[in-house]
């Protein structure tokens, strides 16, 4: 069901117009959650209050928030192992706010769910839109069980990929009348790249590069988390055959960082290889690759991988989430199974050895983010689900 058909049927409560969003985060950090909600945000219509609440007092994201957005921040801590308690500190919380919606994200605001299953205190809304590492494969029954029971009276489920909608069906036995596809968006204009055409002048200024033309700039985005396993990509480039000229860049930041440096140099392509850190200007950065990677264990709908089809990069991607379904189609062949290095190896070179086919490539997924995945589809989509459009 997409958010329209939600509207067109008069289905539930959400028809009504809200007019207060309570928005509960693990964390509003710079990840892509929260900044996709910003987005969001930033494209509803103006009047409508935004409360957002981090259960671990980082608010990052909020620097991505229009001037024009009200918008409230509220951290709350919850007692560890004191199930109860928590419970009743959010029950708190939202009488005190009096929300037109509560609206949930991802398995870290899981009790916060569950505080409203018992004798709701307002509309619910939960979204899904991937897992961390414990669950890369496969979910854990325990979790399972208890996201059946809390979100058992939320209005709504609502998810950006296929895959994310069959196991909340199955797993999650969630009815299809509750269960909501809508796919992340893309802001096309800020993305935009030139398919074929590499812009060195980002890298350049980081002291990486110029680059020779016949070098091809394999490059990534994404926060160095385990889940991300940029390690796996790392042995794939290194394994790359030496008629295949090429460096390898990593923009993003995270835990796993003093790791990938180790393996890089542990591989010997610490030379040919650039770290980043976190950068701002993403778009820059994607611009001034040639093929975009992505090596993760787990994934739904990455908007890393929107960005770049939208900067008109060609993709060598691992076989996750709806990564395959998402890519234009003649980019699909270069989508391998996750566990297979050699085979993201040959993806990556078959890229490198053909600049002809990375900028046909590069311009068929540009169209197909500009046709399927833009950001005013998602932001309407959204808007019709609460009621604002």
């Amino acid at each position: 069901m997409t958010a329209r058909a939600l509207n067109a049927t008069g289905a539930g409560a959400t028809d009504e117009k809200a007019r207060h969003l309570l928005h509960v985060f693990a964390s509003f950090g710079l990840g892509g959650v929260p900044i996709r909600i910003c987005e969001v945000i930033n494209g509803l219509p103006e009047g409508v209050q935004h409360t957002v609440v981090s259960l671990d007092g980082c608010f990052e994201a909020r620097q991505r928030l229009a001037p024009h957005t009200s918008v409230a921040f509220r951290p709350l801590d919850l007692p560890a192992y004191n199930l109860l308690r928590s419970l009743g500190r959010v029950r708190g919380l939202i009488r005190s706010l009096s929300p037109d919606l509560l609206l949930t994200y991802n398995w870290g605001a899981i009790e916060c769910a569950l505080a409203n299953r018992i004798a709701p205190l307002c509309r619910h809304i939960h979204f899904e839109s991937g897992f961390g590492a414990e669950e890369g494969d496969g979910q854990l029954w325990r979790r399972n069980l208890l996201r059946r029971v809390a979100l058992a009276k939320a209005d709504r489920l609502v998810v950006p990929s296929r895959t994310l909608m069959a196991i909340a069906a199955g797993a999650w036995r969630v009815p299809a009348s509750k269960l909501l596809h809508v796919p992340n968006g893309v802001d096309f204009t800020r993305y935009r790249g030139m398919p074929g055409q590499r812009d060195d002048s980002f890298l350049a200024a980081r002291g990486f590069g110029p680059m020779e033309p016949q070098v091809t700039v394999i490059g990534t985005a994404a926060p160095l988390r385990p889940e991300k396993n940029v390690g796996r990509l790392l042995r794939a480039f290194a394994a790359l055959p030496e008629r295949s000229p090429a460096v390898l860049v990593v923009a993003g930041d995270g835990t796993e960082m003093d790791t990938l440096r180790a393996l890089a140099e542990e591989l010997k392509i610490a030379e040919r290889t650039c770290f980043l850190g976190h950068i701002d200007d993403v778009p820059a950065a994607l611009r001034g690759f040639d093929v975009f990677a992505l090596s993760s264990d787990t994934e739904q709908m990455p908007n890393s991988l929107l960005q770049a089809m939208a900067a008109g990069r060609p993709v060598a991607a691992v076989d996750v989430g709806d990564v395959r379904h998402i890519l234009a189609p003649e980019n699909r062949p270069l989508v391998v199974p996750r566990d297979e290095e050699g085979a993201l190896t040959q993806a990556l070179s078959s890229l490198c050895a053909d600049a002809g086919r990375r900028e046909t490539l590069g311009r068929l997924n540009q169209q197909r983010a500009r046709d399927a995945y833009s950001l005013e589809s998602m932001v309407a989509a959204y808007g019709a689900l609460f009621g604002l459009a």
